[in-house]
């Protein structure tokens, strides 16, 4: 650390930069390159003294951080400033003092030279390039007055003058800026702003954001998640779009920012310790009613009168930057946000995003090292699974008290530059078929395809690339299956929406297994997990992801009928042979075990021919015939009963479904006894699914109500056809669809009466 009475600074190495880190607290004024010229010029004379550095941050209340280019561009002032000093020549103008002749003029042309680099060079080297200009200007005007006998001498000034003109005119920040100069006045910062936009962080924050919007950047969007703003822009020297967000805590007071630095270090004497984590909920509830109090005693310590609200917020930030995960819990709040992702090295990439409305966006948030590694302690304390070079991918959950999300992390050695995160936030409430339908992944049909197998008891994998949305569709599945039934849920990381479930009135009991990553731990085997389910009753039977070994005991329970109820998973394969390759060849099921399929449902992302815009689609739904030996392509195994159309962006029915030729429907069928040998009915019951489907999305658009499609009233709907078909088959001896469609209607339009009285 380097002392002085007016500077301190210290030269920090973070991985492969080395950082200028400025102590700015006793600075008066800010502590912003772009916006004071006192700031810049101190800067410039810590880069004469340690030029060799790639990052320039200031400490105040705020931390300000000029990244690698913005800091080279100072660099190259700073050192053509040290060259300028060095040479005694420039400053003295030495070389004129052999004529005589000029001493009248010598002194105000030193005055002015000196004006020049001493002053203007350090913190306005704009302007410096400016009166130099001007200054030549005026000279060769001046030179036309002056005694011949000076000529010679003035000519070898101006010489010296033009010299150093051509010196700054080659420094990069002056080419930036050199055709925007028109009508520039020494003092004028503003085109400073154009060059130098810092990332600003509160000094308790570690994580930085690009405050700044992008000159040329136009606004596509706007909209609030809780208390922070969101603005999304398109940018002509990017083709992602810019997610920008500016949370509550970079808009404090200097009050407010005093009191959450003070709490924050009274609170860090109170360490969590690592049982506390194993409740996360109660740990944050705890810290919050402490980090509460805290502030309200500081802020009448110090006069400062905060409301109930104010109060409340300062004490969230405080939990989000003590045992919370910091601006990550802000992306996650945003229900628009799909996946999160965070590349090494920290400190010198933003956060990406995949947006809802937007797709791949660049955000205006780089987070640090310093938060890395504490995202990254906690994570190994809230899974208890290891994270280190024997076992460098951790997957695990983040549930938060708005979001919950999916984790992936990487370190070294697999991830050379060290930790990475990939975040996939999973909607707050279950997906509904009724949803996708809404947003174009499913058909109508479909949909009513989908429930009728379901309900039919057979066994669904719902296959896909990754970011298809097969883990989605499986969580919509769920809500298809009847109350009345148990359903066991068997996962390495927990994704299925089963607590939203447990909420909504569903016999529901969640396994959580060993990752097929972790290569230690105490937790139990996937395979084990799934043989532990078939001794806990007659259940449905849900794997998150068929991915290792559990993919054998699964199919062994199928195949032995130990399952009697509806039975699905998810498995990474664009087509139905790449799943039976995936679980056949790579797996080591037995081909004869994968018989024990029925539906294959692939998902996959559709693009746009510009490439710029994707949409998720359900491409088809193939049905695994039996009467097979070794190869269900050759032998024709698969039997698409729909299949994806590109031209009219819509998945259609095929004629083995429209003609019967289904050998599961028809073994659905055969267990109801009205439905026997009659395919008119069992497509009937299908069609009445996909009206129903349909119908419910007609009225919530309608209705301008959204809420219609989503899991508690979609239950309720499933519930009402249920009760309709039961009550209507018990009085008229037939399942009759027209009437059990009226009948559901009218209680629908009730429903929606109720809902808006």
């Amino acid at each position: 650390m380097v002392s002085e009475k007016k500077r301190s600074y210290e030269v920090v190495r973070e991985g492969q930069e080395q950082i200028l880190r400025i102590d700015a607290e006793s600075w008066p004024f800010s502590p912003s390159i772009e916006d004071n010229g006192l700031a810049m010029s101190r800067v410039i004379d810590y880069l004469v003294e340690v030029p060799n550095v790639s990052r320039i941050v200031f400490v105040q209340r705020k931390v300000y951080s000029y990244e690698f280019n913005q800091t080279q561009l100072l660099i190259d002032v700073a050192n053509l400033y040290k060259t300028w000093i060095k040479e005694n020549r420039i400053l003295s103008l030495s070389s004129l003092s052999n004529y005589p002749e000029l001493t009248p003029f010598l002194d105000g042309w030193r005055q002015s030279v000196q004006y020049i680099v001493l002053n203007l060079m350090k913190s306005d080297p704009i302007g410096a390039y400016i009166e130099l200009g001007r200054t030549i200007r005026d000279e060769k005007i001046r030179a036309k007055h002056l005694p011949i006998n000076v000529l010679q001498g003035h000519q070898l000034y101006l010489e010296i003058l033009e010299a150093m003109h051509d010196r700054l005119e080659k420094l990069k920040l002056i080419d930036i800026v050199k055709n925007n100069l028109a009508g520039y006045h020494i003092g004028d910062r503003s085109i400073y702003s154009l060059i130098f936009r810092p990332a600003i962080s509160p000094d308790f924050i570690f994580t930085q954001l690009m405050a700044r919007v992008p000159l040329d950047a136009e606004q596509l969007d706007v909209y609030s998640v809780g208390n922070s703003e969101v603005n999304v822009y398109r940018t002509s020297k990017d083709i992602k779009y810019l997610y920008h967000l500016t949370p509550p805590e970079f808009k404090l007071t200097e009050e407010k920012y005093e009191l959450l630095d003070l709490a924050r270090t009274v609170l860090a004497e109170h360490k969590p310790r690592e049982e506390e984590f194993l409740d996360p909920e109660k740990m944050r509830t705890t810290f919050f009613n402490i980090g509460r109090d805290l502030i309200q005693e500081l802020a009448q310590t110090r006069g400062v009168q905060l409301s109930y609200n104010e109060l409340v917020d300062l004490a969230n930030i405080l939990v989000r930057y003590t045992v919370g995960f910091g601006l990550i819990e802000v992306l996650l709040e945003d229900e628009k946000i799909q996946d999160i992702t965070i590349n090494g090295p920290m400190g010198e990439t933003p956060i990406f995003i995949v947006h809802q409305d937007f797709d791949e966006c660049v955000t205006n948030i780089i987070p640090s090292r310093e938060d890395a590694d504490s995202w990254a302690s906690k994570f190994r304390i809230l899974s208890g699974r290891p994270l280190d070079e024997a076992n460098p991918v951790l997957d695990t959950e983040l549930v938060l008290p708005m979001a919950r999300a999916r984790v992936a992390i990487i370190q070294k050695p697999l991830n050379p530059f060290g930790l990475a995160y990939a975040f996939r936030r999973h909607r707050d409430k279950p997906w509904t078929l009724n949803l996708f339908v809404a947003n174009r992944m499913l058909t109508p049909l479909a949909a009513g395809l989908l429930s009728f197998l379901i309900d039919g008891s057979r066994t669904l994998l719902f296959a896909g690339t990754r970011s298809s949305g097969k883990t989605s569709l499986l969580g919509a599945a769920l809500v298809e299956i009847m109350r009345k039934y148990r359903i066991i849920t068997v996962e390495d990381t927990l994704e299925l929406p089963t607590e939203s479930l447990r909420k909504l009135g569903y016999n529901i009991q969640p396994l959580k297994v060993r990752s097929a990553l972790t290569k230690t731990g105490s937790e139990v085997a996937a395979d084990e997990g799934i043989r532990t389910s078939l001794r806990m009753g007659d259940s449905s039977l849900i794997v998150g992801e068929i991915r290792s070994s559990e993919a054998f005991a699964l199919y062994e329970a199928m195949r032995i009928g130990a399952l009697a109820n509806v039975v699905a998973g998810t498995i990474h394969g664009d087509s139905p042979y790449g799943v039976f390759d995936r679980v056949v060849n790579d797996l080591k099921v037995p081909a004869t075990s994968f018989k024990a399929t029925d539906i294959i449902i692939i998902s996959n992302p559709v693009k746009s021919p510009d490439g710029l815009h994707k949409w998720r689609r359900v491409i088809s739904i193939t049905e695994v015939r039996k009467h097979w030996d070794t190869d269900p392509i050759t032998e024709k195994g698969f039997v698409d009963l729909m299949r994806y159309n590109p031209e009219t962006d819509a998945l259609e029915p095929t004629p083995d479904l429209i003609n019967g030729d289904s050998e599961i429907l028809k073994g659905i069928a055969g267990n109801v006894r009205e439905w026997v040998g009659n395919w008119d009915l069992v497509w009937d019951n299908i069609l009445l699914r996909a009206k129903m489907k349909e119908t419910l999305v007609k009225y919530s658009k309608d209705n301008n109500d959204p809420t219609l499609l989503e899991s508690d009233f979609v239950v309720d709907s499933n519930d009402m056809f249920h009760r309709l078909s039961d009550k209507i088959l018990d009085e008229t001896g037939k399942i009759d669809s027209k009437k059990i469609f009226f009948e559901w209607e009218d209680w629908l339009k009730k429903r929606i009466k109720e809902r808006k009285e």
